[in-house]
């Protein structure tokens, strides 16, 4: 039963990134706003509302720290997973907005939560400042993508609206949107069902699968959109989703959390997994700005990270280091 459930849970994914990846293109060339702006406000947003619900569920049942290592689980899987193993099928390059706007946003957002976070909580007002700052970038570039239509000669968005075109590719985005979350729900019920025998009496079970398993299923609406995306030569779409789900996972995510409850930090976390997710977010930095593009070399390395941050947390467990 479980391997059933792995793998419908695997092709409800596939076919969910796929009616995904076909809204998100339709709704920019319908609306005529750059893929990437679609993939950095729509796409992001939708592929990172799970960690959303599960941070806002724990909160509201006394748990709101199991939202810090969401979060920062998600923001490392993010990049070193998702972007590793994309870049290795399907290279990227990125465009002067992501080097200029959309990278240094999330480098910002990144920061914010580290000196948040130093004193060992996140309090209702810094989780307001979070929210509003995440209103301000998105409007900004909701406004930048309606000047630059403008500019096109397209005076508004009013016509746009009332074509078949645009009903269709949202009912696409929401179908994608369905279809990704119950396909990692479904997934990561399955391998932790088959992971649960395999590793029937091991002490660090539950660990282990949790750094496993599970943080691969929650990064798996990231994998698919953005994998699928990137095969139709969509790599705005790709790109602009992951970084924009790392903003989106530290401002909305952890700003609503500690807005409902303020969230405790442990200095573990602090210690540890936030100078990982630092690191890795410099890492990509430093790959987008030596050369035009994220390709293959670029993807192994990043992927090695991840790799190595999860190999690490295993020996943590197991008291070797």
């Amino acid at each position: 039963m479980d391997i059933l459930l792995l793998i419908i849970g695997l092709l409800v994914l596939v076919f969910g990134g796929e009616f995904l990846v076909k809204g998100a293109v339709g709704f920019s060339r319908t609306m005529k706003i750059s893929p990437l702006i679609v993939g950095m406000t729509v796409v992001a947003f939708g592929t990172s509302a799970p960690e959303l619900i599960v941070s806002l569920t724990s909160a509201l049942e006394g748990n709101p720290g199991i939202a810090i290592g969401n979060v920062a689980g998600s923001n490392i899987a993010n990049i070193g997973l998702v972007l590793g193993l994309t870049v290795i099928i399907f290279p990227i390059v990125a465009d002067r907005q992501t080097k200029r706007v959309d990278l240094p946003m999330m480098i910002f957002s990144t920061f914010l939560f580290y000196f948040f976070a130093r004193d060992g909580i996140l309090e209702m007002y810094e989780g307001i400042i979070m929210v509003a700052i995440i209103i301000a970038f998105t409007f900004g570039l909701i406004r930048y993508g309606r000047r630059k239509s403008i500019a096109e000669g397209n005076e508004d968005w009013v016509d746009e609206r009332k074509t078949p075109s645009y009903w269709k590719s949202l009912l696409f985005l929401h179908i994608g949107f369905v279809g990704l979350y119950f396909g990692a729900d479904w997934f990561i019920e399955g391998a932790v069902g088959i992971a649960d025998v395999l590793l029937a009496g091991n002490p660090e079970k539950d660990t282990i699968i949790g750094v496993t398993v599970v943080a691969f299923g929650t990064s798996a609406p990231e994998l698919v959109a953005s994998t699928v995306a990137a095969y139709k030569k969509e790599t705005d779409i790709s790109i602009g989703n992951l970084i924009g789900s790392n903003i989106f996972n530290i401002l909305v995510v952890l700003g609503i959390t500690s807005i409902v409850k303020p969230i405790p930090v442990t200095n573990e976390v602090i210690e540890f997994d936030m100078l990982w997710v630092i690191a890795i977010a410099l890492l990509l930095v430093v790959m987008i700005a030596v050369g035009k593009k994220i390709g293959r070399l670029k993807g192994a390395i990043l992927l090695a990270t991840y790799i190595t941050y999860i190999t690490i947390i295993l020996l943590r467990v197991k008291g070797v280091i």
